[in-house]
């Protein structure tokens, strides 16, 4: 499953290592790439229920999900 991750306050390189490592740990996520100029993460993931995983990862990690999409 491929899912695109929208994110507020993501503001330099740093804050996008942060939000991948976080993604990244969380058990099932195969891919993750950041993309900090269009504040949104695109995800790989094995299965469809790690939304709520994911959003607790990014919050966790001092960033705001403001949506999720499926691709």
């Amino acid at each position: 499953m491929r899912k695109k991750l929208l994110i507020e306050g993501m503001s330099c390189n740093h804050c996008v290592n942060h939000v991948t490592n976080a993604l990244s740990e969380i058990d099932g996520i195969k891919n993750v790439n950041v993309n900090l100029e269009e504040k949104y993460a695109m995800v790989d993931s094995e299965n469809n229920d790690l939304d709520d995983a994911m959003k607790f990862a990014v919050e966790e990690a001092g960033y705001e999900v403001v949506g999720i999409e499926e691709i």
